[in-house]
């Protein structure tokens, strides 16, 4: 390959590359909406039919190591609070965690699970856990937080001139 024709290779990638780096704030904040959007929908479900609920943990759904009366009142909680954080992006590596959790924990506990189903926990945990390690983005309430009080960056999450 002679260099001129490495050069315009190269260019064009690092064109590509750039273009992908900028999208990157706005996927990270679609995918922290989809995600809070299905666990809060789930939280409210369990709030509005809370006697389900109640019989859905007592008979369904094994959560290990608590009552099934502690184990609906955490998930609830869970499934409607970190949601919020997650879509705010406040604390958003915590709350993606959070629901990671509280993810595995719903694929664990059921004895039976529909192979559709537990694609779509796949997907949400493999959502979750790139939040996780990548953060919120540059579109969140952290990285807000960040830029105003100077706090120090560990990740070029927050750090990327916009």
């Amino acid at each position: 390959m002679n260099p001129t024709t490495l050069n315009s290779v190269m260019t064009l990638w690092l064109r590509i590359t750039a273009a992908l780096d900028a999208a990157q704030p706005l996927a990270q904040l679609v995918a922290r909406l989809y995600v809070a959007q299905v666990f809060f929908l789930s939280g409210l479900t369990k709030l509005r039919s809370w006697e389900i609920t109640l019989a859905l943990f007592e008979d369904e759904y094994k959560v290990p190591l608590l009552s099934p009366a502690a184990a609906a009142v955490m998930g609830t909680a869970g499934e409607l609070v970190l949601p919020v954080l997650l879509a705010l992006g406040l604390g958003g590596r915590l709350a993606a965690l959070g629901l990671f959790v509280v993810n595995a924990v719903a694929v664990i506990s059921l004895a039976e699970i529909a192979p559709a189903a537990y694609q779509q926990h796949v997907l949400w945990g493999s959502l979750l856990i790139g939040l996780v390690l990548w953060g919120p983005g540059r579109w969140s309430l952290d990285a807000v937080f960040r830029r105003r009080w100077d706090i120090g960056a560990t990740t070029a999450t927050y750090t990327r001139a916009a």
